[in-house]
């Protein structure tokens, strides 16, 4: 009969402390879209693993097949390649490289910067429904960083930070 009321106790006390944990968890944070003016995006800040992240990689320099061995390059560290080739907006890119992205990409780029060393620009689109990236390299691309590098540049990037007129995607469990 002692054992019944212990486990009885230990049950009781068990619920109370789940119950006390999931008032108090901060990792979901506020449902900030319930904050969100109506017609505002809804970002995407999650950090994904590079096999869950979509590109598409296009060159805007003289160097013919750079978009290609590029993205056999980023196909080889498990991105998810869609399209390659020369720049469609054929737009010059004086840097080392540009990502367009909207509010579904935008925790997606952040990752693609790393494999900069954040010396990528950004060009973000509230209006873009997709959820690629597209990686536009530039005339002073030389390669993509290390694995070492990589990691190393998202610790100094952090997360991202929310573009104007934007506001969170509610969290996932």
């Amino acid at each position: 009969m002692r054992a019944l009321v212990v486990v009885g106790v230990l049950v009781v006390f068990a619920l109370v402390f789940v119950g006390v944990a999931l008032v108090r968890d901060s990792q979901g944070g506020e449902a900030p879209s319930a904050n969100c003016p109506e017609g505002w995006p809804r970002a995407d800040m999650v950090l994904r693993e590079s096999k869950d992240i979509k590109i598409n990689v296009y060159n805007a320099t003289d160097t013919q097949g750079l978009a290609e061995s590029v993205a056999d390059d980023f196909a080889g560290r498990e991105f998810q390649v869609q399209k390659k080739g020369n720049d469609p907006k054929k737009k010059g890119v004086d840097g080392v490289a540009l990502l367009r992205y909207g509010p579904k990409g935008l925790g997606s780029s952040q990752v693609i910067r790393a494999f900069f060393l954040d010396k990528a620009e950004t060009e973000y689109d509230p209006n873009r429904q997709d959820d690629v990236v597209d990686v536009v390299l530039g005339s002073q691309f030389q390669q993509l960083a290390t694995p070492t590098e990589v990691n190393q540049s998202l610790v100094d990037l952090g997360s991202p930070q929310l573009p104007p007129g934007t506001c969170t995607e509610k969290a996932r469990a």
